[in-house]
């Protein structure tokens, strides 16, 4: 059974990315490896795709919520990334 938020890594992205889901080490730690890996690939696809969305300057909200997507996502890039390579050194 997937431990997905939504079902799916992609679902569980777009959640995260929106503020639905918050990601913490504890949540992440039903995951097996090969799933934190997918999902890390997942989040990485998505900020590329929203870096690569370009927002009027002038559009001040816009430019904030793009911001804040940027900011959630990497934010749950560090802690999959934190968590899986705490598992690697076996703790």
């Amino acid at each position: 059974m997937s431990h997905f938020v939504g079902g799916s890594a992609p679902a569980m992205v777009r959640q995260i990315t929106e503020g639905f889901t918050l990601v913490s080490a504890v949540s992440l730690k039903r995951f097996t490896p090969a799933e934190l890996q997918t999902l890390q690939a997942e989040l990485e696809r998505r900020l590329r795709e929203i870096r690569g969305d370009q927002v009027d300057l002038a559009d001040i909200q816009a430019l904030q919520q793009r911001n804040r997507r940027i900011s959630r996502i990497e934010g749950a890039l560090r802690i999959v990334r934190h968590t899986l390579q705490q598992r690697r050194r076996g703790r």
